[in-house]
């Protein structure tokens, strides 16, 4: 029976969506899907999730489409618009499994820079005994390496460990070390799957 439950953040427990900001900023869906695509594309955001500076990628990213300047640096100036409210199921099985004593820790592709603004506003993140963050230690999900830094910062069994993430590559990179995978679709089916491993209660 699995003995530990790691968690990502973004979408499982925190939602983060760009496009919940660009829709304020922009006239039209596919203003916002280019702009996402193109001006400040997924790749782009991944090097911030890995600790390249925000200041430095801005004005990359500025010299590259100066008629976009000020959406640009609203990125990084209303980054705290793209976040929403907790996701109340997902915390109630987080703050379960802290309450019947089971080890929780979390692995998340986030900005350093950045997690300081979730850390204060969402008080449920001291639940966790250890929160690795690719920001800081400047690698990102699914490189193997980051699910190994985890395991060895903490002394855990990778096969001991169950690891939760909304993304299914992401899933794969945790499997790929030995850990169960379970790919996030709602807080009734990661109850269910807990409750089936043994580690809560149905």
């Amino acid at each position: 029976m699995p003995h530990a439950v790691i968690f990502d953040l973004g979408n499982v427990l925190i939602p983060w969506d760009s496009r919940v900001l660009y829709r304020k900023l922009l006239p039209s869906e596919a203003a916002v899907d280019h702009f996402l695509s193109v001006v400040c594309p997924p790749d782009w955001n991944v090097s911030l999730d890995r600790g390249r500076d925000w200041s430095e990628a801005v004005a990359e990213r500025v010299a590259m489409f100066p008629e976009h300047a000020d959406l640009i640096r609203a990125y990084d100036h209303r980054w705290e618009e793209m976040l929403g409210p907790a996701i109340a199921g997902s915390v109630g099985i987080l703050e379960e499994l802290v309450a019947s004593g089971v080890p929780v820790f979390a692995l998340t592709n986030w900005s350093a820079v950045k997690f300081g603004i979730a850390r204060a506003r969402f008080p449920f993140l001291a639940h966790f005994l250890d929160i690795v963050v690719s920001g800081e230690v400047r690698l990102v999900k699914p490189d193997p390496a980051i699910y190994r830094l985890l395991i060895s910062r903490n002394r855990l069994d990778a096969s001991s460990c169950v690891f939760i993430d909304d993304v299914a590559a992401n899933v794969a990179g945790a499997q790929a070390v030995g850990m169960r995978g379970h790919r996030f679709t709602s807080a009734d089916a990661l109850r269910a799957d807990l409750v089936s491993l043994g580690v809560l209660r149905g």
